[in-house]
């Protein structure tokens, strides 16, 4: 039995279409307004394997997001020379948004570590100077100027607070720690809500004025310095993104049009629209390929 010659065409352009389809989605440089570079990634193969699930894009792309355990924060911003990260918690307060604050924390397995932050805790109970953590006070008092600046702000009343409520309800925690849950824990502290300073530029007694945000550190292991060393900088600088090839998570250079290196993007074609590379092409291929082996098989017989 022959089969017409449309009908194997037909099934040809559908392996094309297939396989182009099967393809995982490129990784990005950019997500939102912010930079993505390794060891950072924006989807699932893209930058190190070791920062993702951490961090990820939002689906809508707009959005660099850490994820943790007790929840997902937008990254307000990078400092790649530094290793840290500023994040913004939903439930932090600020000097325009105080209320309620849930808790947070980072799981033990990520790279990322507390960094250079100030939080001030809000709503407590008074005294806070008797605030204690296995024993020992948290309260830095001499940093007491910065809980008697940020109660200058009239949001203060979305904690139940009056207007210019007493300082002995606020508490600079520092050095901030965490529970053995790895988290801020406001119910053990019986704190209604935290603010936390990233930076208080040159106005130390003026909390409209302070950028807030959650500073973390992150570490890149040994293979990462590696790669970045040996491997990365090459396929950047050749238009390519640094990612990692499941299963054995090893380096690849991923380029525009689909192509998936060990080294870097000169010298290949763009022009062939599908990652040769990718699991999920590799796996579609081979379906395909058995469907149209049968195919033309029955149309020689």
């Amino acid at each position: 039995m022959e089969l017409p010659l449309f009908f194997i065409t037909f099934s040809i352009t559908l392996f094309v279409i297939g396989l182009t389809k099967a393809t995982d989605p490129p990784c990005r440089t950019t997500c939102g307004s912010l930079q993505v570079k390794y060891p950072f990634g924006t989807a699932y193969g893209c930058g190190s394997p070791r920062f993702y699930p951490y961090i990820t894009c939002a689906s809508s792309g707009d959005q660099l997001l850490l994820t943790t355990h007790t929840g997902s924060y937008p990254v307000i911003s990078i400092s790649y020379a530094a290793s840290t990260i500023t994040i913004a918690p939903p439930s932090m307060s600020t000097c325009t948004s105080m209320h309620q604050s849930l808790n947070f924390g980072l799981d033990w397995a990520s790279p990322f570590q507390l960094g250079p932050s100030t939080f001030i805790l809000l709503s407590c109970p008074p005294p806070t100077s008797s605030l204690t953590m296995k024993g020992s006070p948290v309260c830095d008092s001499s940093s007491s100027y910065l809980c008697a600046s940020i109660y200058t702000c009239p949001a203060v009343i979305g904690l139940g607070l009056p207007l210019f409520p007493p300082t002995n309800t606020c508490c600079v925690y520092a050095p901030a720690n965490f529970n053995g849950k790895s988290e801020l824990d406001l119910h053990m502290l019986k704190c209604l809500g935290y603010a936390s300073v990233a930076s208080l530029e040159d106005y130390p007694t003026d909390p409209s004025r302070w950028e807030y945000g959650v500073v973390l550190n992150y570490r890149s292991g040994a293979f990462d310095d590696f790669d970045v060393d040996n491997k990365c900088n090459t396929c950047e600088s050749s238009g390519g993104v640094c990612g990692y090839a499941p299963p054995e998570n090893s380096f690849t250079c991923l380029c525009s049009g689909g192509i998936n290196t060990t080294t870097d993007c000169n010298g290949y074609s763009h022009d062939l629209g599908f990652t040769w590379g990718s699991v999920s092409a590799i796996r579609s291929w081979k379906i395909w390929l058995g469907i149209l082996a049968g195919l033309i098989f029955i149309g020689a017989t």
